[in-house]
C-alpha cells in the first residue's frame, strides 16, 4: 500500500510547551485509519498541526509524495485534503445549501449539482433541511452538514476529528456507518480522530494509540480492541 500521509517525527508547540512529541504515523491509499487517546493527549494538535497550524517544529509531514510541512493552510486545502473539524465549525447563519457551497468553492463549483445530489443521497436529512440555517439543525444535523461540506470539495484524504462528539449514540452509529460506505464503495481514504475507542477501532483498519503527544501503540483496528492495556484505559464500561 502507497502511503497517502504520513508524520515522520512531528514535534509542535504551544509556547514553550510541547504538544506532539516526535510523532510517526502513516495513512495508506484507501485506509481508514483512527488515533484514539484522552483528552488532552494532542490528538487534535495533531490534526491541526498536518494542517499549518500550528506548524511541526521538526519532523516532516508528506502527503502524495510532497512534504507539506511548511506548505500555508490556504494551499493544503487545495490539495484534496479536506477536514471536518472539532466541534462541527458549520458557519451557523448560513442555510445547508450555503454551507454546501462553501466546501465546492475548493473545486470552482466544477461538478456541484452532482456533488450536492450526492450528498443528499447520502444524507436525506440535509435535503429537508436544505434552505435553514446551519445553526439550527441538531447536533446530529450539523455533524452530517460538517462531513458533507467536507466532501463537497472531493477529497482524496477526509480528516475527521471527534465525529461522535456530543451525539445520542444511535446518530453516532449512523456517522461511523455512512464513513464506512465512503470508504468502501468510494475508496475514500480516512484519518480519523476520535475518543470513542470502541467503534473508530471496529471501523478502522488500522489504529494509534497517543497518550502525552507520543503515539505508545500500534496496529490493526481489531488487533488494539483486543489489547487489554486499550481495554482498560479506554473500553472498559464504555460502550
Amino acid at each position: 500500500m502507497t502511503a497517502l500521509l504520513s508524520l515522520e517525527g512531528v514535534t509542535a508547540y504551544y509556547g514553550s510547551i510541547a504538544a506532539l512529541k516526535g510523532v510517526d504515523v502513516e495513512v495508506s491509499e484507501g485506509e481508514i485509519v483512527t488515533l484514539i487517546g484522552a483528552n488532552g493527549a494532542g490528538k487534535s494538535t495533531l490534526m491541526m498541526t498536518i494542517f499549518g497550524s500550528p506548524q511541526a517544529r521538526d519532523g516532516r509531514i508528506v502527503y502524495d509524495g510532497r512534504d507539506i510541512t511548511r506548505t500555508p493552510m490556504h494551499e493544503i486545502a487545495r490539495l484534496k485534503i479536506a477536514q471536518s473539524p472539532e466541534g462541527r465549525r458549520i458557519f451557523p447563519r448560513m442555510s445547508v445549501l450555503e454551507n454546501l457551497k462553501m466546501g465546492a468553492a475548493v473545486t470552482q463549483f466544477a461538478h456541484y449539482d452532482e456533488d450536492l445530489e450526492r450528498m443528499f443521497a447520502i444524507f436525506p436529512r440535509l435535503k429537508e433541511r436544505a434552505a435553514q440555517r446551519g445553526g439550527t439543525l441538531s447536533g446530529g444535523e450539523q455533524q452530517m452538514l460538517a462531513i458533507a461540506r467536507a466532501l463537497m470539495s472531493r477529497p482524496r484524504l477526509l480528516m475527521l476529528d471527534e465525529p461522535s462528539l456530543g451525539l445520542a449514540p444511535l446518530v453516532a452509529k449512523q456517522i461511523f456507518s455512512v464513513v464506512k460506505e465512503l470508504n468502501e464503495k468510494d475508496g475514500l481514504t480516512v484519518f480519523l480522530v476520535e475518543q470513542n475507542a470502541y467503534h473508530a477501532l471496529k471501523l478502522a483498519h488500522r489504529g494509534y494509540v497517543m497518550v502525552n503527544g507520543k503515539i505508545t501503540m500500534s496496529g490493526g483496528g481489531r488487533e488494539l480492541l483486543e489489547k487489554p492495556e486499550v481495554r482498560a484505559a479506554y473500553l472498559e464500561g464504555g460502550r
